[in-house]
């Protein structure tokens, strides 16, 4: 799946309302931390995550990994925090792309 530079920014403009929802902490990207984002992206298909500032990794690195773990692209990576989005594969997916 890849998306072009208009849904990209389509994407950008919704994280920028939302709240983190997932955090990596001290311990890194896990299997729990794993699992966790693929459930939210399963529930939510876009998700806003925080590197704590204790994290071993920086924010690109983590992005990078966790949507190659959970085949999510990467929207936005700013500072700490960064967004992926990746469409519901269960069901109909709720953000429409243009």
């Amino acid at each position: 799946m890849a998306i072009n530079s208009k849904q990209r920014a389509f994407l950008r403009s919704l994280c920028n309302t939302m709240e983190v929802t997932l955090y990596i902490g001290k311990d890194g990207i896990g299997e729990t931390t794993l699992q966790e984002a693929e459930n939210l992206l399963e529930a939510r298909e876009l998700i806003k995550c925080s590197l704590q500032k204790e994290a071993p990794m920086t924010a690109r690195e983590a992005c990078g990994e966790i949507a190659a773990a959970t085949g999510a692209e990467p929207v936005q990576c700013i500072g700490r925090r960064f967004c992926i989005y990746r469409p519901k594969q269960q069901s109909d997916p709720v953000i429409e792309l243009p």
